[in-house]
């Protein structure tokens, strides 16, 4: 293999992969189906939990969040966590991030109903005489961060190992008018978020769902324009010494609120979409608290994060507005691809290309995510392009963990102890086509919903051809054949026709959470 200069990691908000041009999708996406056609996609690409934070901490230690700590949004990641970043940074390399990281809280707060329901489920979650003793020995604040007020007054600096990055532009929070550094780029140009008109307020959107309307933010001035200058800008900063780099890039968008700018806005005509094959799916078989959000079809949950049941027009015009900012997400990504063309460095670079996780959107008449293990909000976009790989398309079984691993083979840099991820260099060089039988998918709240009180533990199961996902402490499961029912309709669980299918997936299941049990602390003596 050549060797690899540098890498950069472009990861997306709540994307699901077939938005894309490459992978399906309405809209078309040029500079990221060139990424494809130059490099490998994996069309099995799958989250190891279907959630931010969680996910986006394995991405970068290569470990599951059961193992890594950060198993639910707001569970801060460890300070000393070993990354990939990390491992780059200690072996001689300079890093860099640009963007939404969300490795730490932004301080939004529980819903009324969720502490309720924590408090009734798992009052130690909730009770301050119940929590546990403050941490020692690490640094004040160290876990305020990202935390959306500590930014607010005046740009924050963040440390100069941040996880392993040297240095962080940061954006915090989705939409339009997010904060971080982000804020303080949009005041010094003459804009404060704090003014812009969002959700309900806006001047142009859509009245029956406040999380879907125009921007009254220029393009120029955007969130993920801010995000692609500084990561250009941090590019060539980056490539004018000697040293390899690592130049992590996360956008915000196209996660929800849906709020385009300008004329991507009007990219795509609400009543030209269409809406998913499962959109009308009876749930005649499906778990209590999926009947149940889909029973209250048209009305979003109080928590603007949580799966909802959309009507079709609501669908329709969601879909149309985050398509637009899909379109402005690939010709953001575009002007970073063609600088590093203009640099010289993109036959040395490697580039992946991946979502922190994938959005329901419509499929089985359900938005967003959380609590159902549909494949739309599990499975992700996923490109590798790499100096010496093969390029084509991938059909293995690989999961966000393995972009860790990944990472640091390509880049000749050593590996360290527990990470769980499997390096796919061997599916990018062509010298293998599958590294793994089977896949888990994990899940933890802290709190639950009506027909699945929390605390929430779900587990899924991935094979070629099967899907098995149980709900610890429930005796609630969902089973599908995915080589008959590649749209997951027809829940198998618990039937006769079923039962081999279950029996087998069921004991692949027990092996997959042996097999990533933690051996990330290594033992000093026998005993």
């Amino acid at each position: 293999m050549s060797k690899v200069r540098g890498v950069v990691v472009l990861v997306a908000d709540q994307l699901r992969a077939d938005h894309l041009g490459f992978g399906g999708g309405q809209v078309p996406t040029p500079h990221l189906d060139a990424l494809a056609a130059s490099g490998t996609v994996f069309d099995q690409a799958y989250v190891a939990n279907p959630t931010c934070m969680p996910n986006r901490a394995t991405i970068a230690t290569g470990r599951w969040p059961s193992t890594h700590g950060t198993r639910t949004n707001g569970v801060t990641l460890d300070w000393d966590a070993q990354t990939f970043m990390r491992s780059m940074q200690r072996s001689g390399w300079n890093t860099a991030a640009v963007g939404k990281l969300h490795f730490q809280t932004m301080g939004w707060p529980y819903e009324d109903d969720q502490l309720a329901d924590m408090a009734r489920h798992a009052p130690e979650l909730v009770d301050a005489a119940l929590v546990d003793a403050v941490e020692r020995g690490r640094p004040a604040q160290w876990d305020t961060w990202e935390s959306f007020e500590r930014h607010r007054p005046a740009r924050l600096e963040l440390p100069p190992d941040y996880y392993g990055f040297d240095t962080v532009d940061l954006v915090i929070g989705h939409g339009d008018a997010p904060g971080g550094h982000y804020a303080h780029w949009a005041r010094a140009r003459g804009l404060d978020p704090d003014t812009v008109r969002i959700m309900g307020d806006a001047l142009v959107g859509y009245p029956g769902w406040d999380q879907v309307y125009q921007s009254e933010v220029p393009v120029e001035l955007h969130p993920t324009t801010y995000v692609t200058e500084r990561a250009i800008d941090r590019l060539e900063q980056l490539t004018a010494g000697d040293a390899p780099f690592c130049l992590f890039v996360s956008y915000p968008d196209p996660h929800h609120p849906f709020a385009p700018p300008g004329d991507y806005w009007h990219r795509v005509d609400p009543s030209a979409v269409e809406l998913p094959a499962t959109f009308f799916d009876t749930h005649d078989r499906s778990p209590e608290h999926v009947r149940q959000i889909v029973a209250d079809r048209g009305r979003p949950a109080a928590d603007p994060t949580m799966t909802w049941s959309p009507t079709e027009e609501q669908y329709r015009h969601a879909l149309a507005a985050e398509l637009g900012l899909v379109s402005l997400l690939d010709d953001s990504i575009g002007r970073i691809l063609g600088r590093l063309e203009d640099l010289g460095i993109a036959d040395d670079t490697a580039v992946v290309f991946t979502a922190d996780h994938g959005d329901l959107f419509g499929d089985h008449g359900l938005m967003l995510k959380h609590f159902v293990h549909y494949q739309g909000v599990t499975r992700v976009p996923l490109i590798v392009r790499s100096p010496g790989g093969d390029g084509g398309r991938s059909s293995a079984l690989v999961s966000s963990a393995d972009i860790a691993p990944t990472l640091l083979d390509l880049g000749g840099v050593p590996s360290y102890r527990g990470i769980q991820g499997t390096s796919l260099r061997s599916l990018v060089e062509g010298r293998a086509s599958a590294v793994r039988p089977r896949l888990l998918v994990e899940e933890d709240q802290p709190f639950g919903l009506p027909g699945l009180p929390g605390p929430v533990h779900i587990r899924t199961l991935l094979t070629e051809d099967a899907r098995l996902t149980v709900y610890g402490g429930h005796d609630v499961r969902e089973l599908y054949a995915l080589d008959d029912d590649a749209d997951e309709t027809t829940n198998l669980a618990d039937t006769l026709d079923g039962a081999a299918l279950q029996a087998r997936l069921t004991a692949d299941l027990a092996a997959e959470l042996i097999r990533l049990t933690d051996t990330g602390i290594r033992p000093a003596a026998s005993a």
